[in-house]
């Protein structure tokens, strides 16, 4: 959904802020939606990460609850649930991601601090314009 709306306009939407500014009281919020996707994901994978043995499914059921949730009516949030069930087990997706298991949640942890870095920035960004996530 970013991705989309930055090559949209590339000289327009060259930040994540412009892009957020450009969407602020418009309809269509698709690329904000898409950057509060992002910060569920980081938020399950970091969760996951810091929590030995715990399943995908209870980890992002967490980051669910604490970022987009609130947004969603009891249709998508019944759907959300179903998903969970039918998310893979904690083993089977981190062998999907490589065979060094060490290497694996090394390279996952440097790439979840890089997105999270961005998402606090963002979230910096709404609170001192008083955007919010008003989705």
């Amino acid at each position: 959904k970013v991705r989309t709306k930055h090559e949209s306009n590339p000289e327009a939407f060259n930040t994540l802020e412009k892009i957020v500014l450009a969407e602020a009281g418009t309809s269509d919020r698709t690329a904000t939606q898409g950057l509060l996707g992002l910060e569920f994901t980081a938020m399950g994978v970091n969760k996951n990460l810091s929590t030995a043995n715990e399943e995908l499914s209870a980890s992002f059921t967490i980051a669910y609850e604490r970022t987009i949730k609130q947004y969603h009516n009891f249709v998508v949030k019944a759907a959300f649930n179903l998903a969970m069930r039918a998310c893979p087990s904690r083993v089977d997706f981190y062998k999907k991601l490589g065979d060094n298991q060490d290497d694996v949640a090394a390279n996952l942890l440097i790439w979840v601090t890089a997105l999270q870095v961005l998402l606090d920035k963002l979230n910096i960004f709404y609170s001192a314009k008083d955007y919010g996530k008003g989705l």
